[in-house]
């Protein structure tokens, strides 16, 4: 059972990951607003920019170097990469996939990938190796996704046939 700062953490992430369908719906029609998805990955991480540049100075967040940057892995720049690859996705594929077919795949696949950065203890996270357990909740996911993907698909399919 967690303790009550941990359960804290736990919520933390879940409001995290209750905005993440807000932001690829709001992108999706941001996309169709102004006239290609590529702008709006570029409209999106522009407000993300105008939102936390006032937070970092109201907590007054030194600067780092150029040199800092620098020591770290090469792997470090990844982070923003994804979050282009991550909003360009939700731009074109929730709108075809449905808000939910989209985020359970994204799900899946960020519990796939989790699972082994986990077990190799990669990019600075504690190694927890993988247990028949973790594949199992794993193999729901995706098996969840499996399911949600099929019933979407069941409608669509009923539809053609008429």
């Amino acid at each position: 059972m967690p303790n009550a700062g941990s359960l804290l953490l736990i919520l933390a992430a879940v409001f995290a990951g209750a905005v993440v369908p807000l932001q690829a719906g709001a992108n999706a029609m941001l996309g169709r607003l102004i006239g290609h998805p590529l702008w709006a990955t570029v409209v999106s991480l522009g407000v993300s920019l105008t939102l936390i540049i006032p937070v970092m100075i109201a907590f007054r967040v030194p600067m780092p170097t150029l040199g800092e940057t620098m020591k770290g892995p090469w792997w470090i720049w990844i982070g923003g990469a994804a979050g282009v690859i991550y909003i360009t996705a939700a731009l074109l594929l929730a709108p075809k996939l449905g808000a939910a077919s989209f985020i359970v795949a994204v799900i899946a696949g960020q519990m796939a990938v989790s699972i082994v950065i986990d077990h190799f203890g990669l990019m600075g996270f504690p190694e927890k190796p993988v247990s028949i357990a973790r594949l199992v909740g794993v193999a729901l996911i995706v098996g969840g996704m499996v399911i949600t993907q099929l019933a979407s698909a069941v409608p669509v399919l009923a539809s053609q046939a008429r």
